[in-house]
């Protein structure tokens, strides 16, 4: 197989796809050429890009100063250069598959996880932007409410911030009745995407492993994500639902080939995919291999990956207190937000 391949087998010989993760443009371009069909953003990304590109988009930084708006709202607009710069690099796949891909990931402020009022304002905002544009929303209980209220008046929407099968299976539910409601005022209903953020659920548990002297070793950690979205993905596809998986957060080769074959969508980085370019590998179907029973026992002895692995783990009342999206929502208000609240001309 030549170097140049393996994104091609991994999107085109298989029904996976794949979504560019970065907010910086030139990225955007070659992960286009590459493959991709979408792009992932939050606000650390969408932070970092305006700091790398001040000086490009120096005239729109400029215009938007000069509104005074009170913070939130010019983070907000400061979000929307990088945004909306992506949003136009994807227009084309938009419209040639007639809004099922060329989609770009736009997050409301993570400071607002639990408000849902605010959250619905900012994601009608947000989506005003260009026609594909999807809001990436908390998958706790108010994130939950605001996705449903999106998809049913026609905006696509994702649900971040999410590790666990309980919450994907909760968003494919609301997006159903999203659904539902959308047909009854003949709206056409948002499309969906459900994130595992699956190797940020191998980083919490392998600290709970750690503090808890458990008897798990790290190969076993490296397969809790994978475990959870093998299980996700083989209720998804019992029970037909309309949402998209969408796996982030890859710590590793692994992650990519160990769901192989599968019909989701993978956000890659722009460091990973030169290493998928690079090496050869297998080309195996391995979204149906089992985890090894022993594995699951030893992991089962931590309670947060049962709360993530068993379909009725967590109650969406319970998603904004799992661990990893405590430390999620952190990392996104104090390294993103918060920035781009402070960013200066």
């Amino acid at each position: 197989m030549q170097q140049e391949e393996y994104l091609y087998w991994a999107t085109k010989n298989t029904e996976t796809t794949w979504w560019h993760d970065s907010a910086e443009p030139h990225e955007l371009k070659l992960g286009i050429e590459r493959g991709a069909i979408g792009a992932t953003t939050n606000p650390y990304l969408t932070n970092l890009a305006l700091i790398n590109n001040k000086k490009d988009w120096e005239h729109e930084i400029r215009e938007i100063f000069a509104l005074d708006l009170e913070p939130e709202k010019r983070t907000e607009f400061l979000m929307g250069i990088p945004v909306k710069h992506a949003v136009h690099q994807l227009l084309p796949i938009y419209e040639k598959t007639r809004g099922k891909m060329g989609y770009v990931c736009a997050q409301v402020n993570p400071s607002r996880a639990g408000e849902r009022e605010k959250m619905f304002s900012m994601a009608k905002d947000i989506s005003s932007w260009a026609p594909n544009i999807t809001v990436k929303l908390p998958a706790d209980s108010a994130g939950l409410d605001v996705l449903e209220e999106c998809i049913a008046i026609g905006i696509p929407a994702t649900a971040t911030v999410s590790f666990t099968v309980p919450q994907v299976i909760a968003v494919a539910e609301r997006h159903r009745k999203g659904i539902e409601r959308a047909k009854k005022n003949k709206i056409k209903p948002g499309n969906c995407f459900a994130v595992i953020m699956i190797g940020r659920l191998d980083d919490f548990l392998r600290e709970v492993a750690l503090d808890n002297h458990a008897n798990i070793s790290e190969d076993d950690i490296r397969m809790s994500g994978i475990a959870v979205t093998k299980r996700a993905y083989s209720i998804f596809r019992e029970r037909k639902y309309e949402t998209v998986l969408l796996i982030a957060a890859l710590r590793g080769t692994y992650h990519m080939t160990e769901i192989a074959g599968a019909k989701l969508t993978i956000s890659i980085a722009p460091n990973y995919q030169k290493i998928f370019m690079s090496k050869d590998f297998p080309h195996e179907e391995r979204i149906d291999k089992k985890i090894p029973a022993d594995v699951i026992e030893r992991l089962m002895t931590l309670p947060d990956f049962v709360r993530a692995y068993e379909p009725d783990g967590m109650e969406p009342k319970d998603f904004i207190s799992f661990g990893s999206t405590q430390r999620t929502l952190t990392q996104f208000v104090e390294a993103g937000w918060k920035l781009m609240e402070n960013f200066k001309q």
